[in-house]
């Protein structure tokens, strides 16, 4: 595989022993990186674009976060209707989306 052009990293509160529970996950992290999973697969773009759950990321109020590297940018309060929107402009158009950057 080669190296991906973008990785996003999605909140969903996971802990060490691999339980999902907090605000991120409460707000249906799990659910953005499956939206985003979906996205990814059905445009084509596996290989160029990877998705990763993470643990808390200490923005809980803040939360969802999701993050887009290489870029560094961090999105909040993100929700799976968003997903869309973000690989649009972001993924495809090299454009972040402004009402959800933090």
């Amino acid at each position: 595989m080669m190296k991906p052009k973008k990785h996003i990293f999605v909140c969903t509160s996971s802990r060490v022993n691999g339980q999902q529970k907090g605000y991120c996950e409460s707000k249906h992290g799990v659910e953005i990186v499956g939206n985003f999973m979906e996205e990814i697969e059905d445009r084509g773009l596996r290989g160029e674009v990877v998705i990763s759950n993470t643990g808390c990321l200490a923005m809980c109020e803040q939360g969802p976060i999701v993050i887009v590297y290489p870029d560094n940018v961090w999105y909040g309060a993100v929700t799976a209707d968003d997903v869309e929107e973000i690989m649009d402009q972001h993924i495809e158009e090299g454009k972040i989306v402004e009402r959800l950057e933090l």
